[in-house]
């Protein structure tokens, strides 16, 4: 199957971990999973970890961040970012991405909306700072503290037990507003928020493809096709680039 993107005005992608396999970057859960193999750190990246222990917050993510460091885009990443660039004017290619390893900017995709934040990017930690998050990839050894207030820094992501920023929720919901054509790649979409991201897709009216090595179980009546393949074959395919 090859889908004509030029009969679609507003497309929505949605990826998750299968999409970045293919760089050498391990799912999150599952067999083989970063947190699968490593249930200490996964109690480590927690908001409150993070508060009584802001150093285990690093060493929950320094391994990761050093395979992201590592990581370059796979042809998955590539395709989404040529089929944006070719794209008819008038036209939007937006990416909502549950990874943090920054893979689909390094690609040169521009409409990408990073719903758990970039691990490549280090902030303050305290919510009143005016700290922008910054660009880096290292892995202290002792807790950095901002230079602004001195609070601890932590990593620019999402961890468990915390709300997800206000910013690409809400833009995420614009995008899905008027969506036409709703992508999920490498994702069983069944976490929230993006587990309603179909279900505003299909409100809208747009056709809705599934994309993964695995079908839905149970299936996911509000996806109207699945095409299984891992995304770094699929993708170009399917995009046509």
């Amino acid at each position: 199957m090859q889908l004509d993107l030029n009969r679609y005005r507003q497309i929505v992608v949605l990826t998750g971990a299968g999409v970045s396999v293919a760089s050498g970057l391990r799912p999150y859960r599952g067999p083989g999973g970063w947190w699968t193999d490593h249930p200490e750190h996964r109690e480590m990246a927690t908001a409150k970890a993070a508060q009584e222990d802001p150093m285990s917050t690093w060493q929950a993510f320094g391994s990761l961040r050093s395979a992201v460091a590592e990581a370059s885009p796979n042809p998955a990443h590539i395709a989404l970012a040529a089929a944006e660039a070719q794209r008819p004017s008038g036209t939007t290619l937006t990416v909502i991405t549950q990874n943090i390893d920054g893979l689909h900017r390094a690609a040169g995709h521009h409409d990408v909306i990073e719903l758990h934040g970039n691990l490549a990017r280090t902030r303050c930690s305290n919510p009143t700072c005016d700290l922008e998050p910054f660009e880096d990839r290292t892995v202290p050894d002792t807790l950095p503290r901002c230079t602004r207030c001195d609070a601890p820094l932590r990593p620019d992501v999402v961890l468990f037990d915390e709300p997800m920023a206000a910013r690409p929720e809400w833009e995420s919901k614009q995008a899905l507003r008027d969506c036409d054509l709703f992508l999920a790649v490498g994702t069983s979409g069944t976490v929230s928020p993006a587990a309603n991201f179909v279900r505003s897709a299909e409100y809208a009216g747009a056709r809705t493809l599934f994309v993964n090595v695995e079908p839905l179980d149970p299936p996911n009546p509000a996806f109207q096709e699945t095409v299984l393949g891992p995304a770094e074959t699929v993708l170009p395919r399917l995009l046509g680039v």
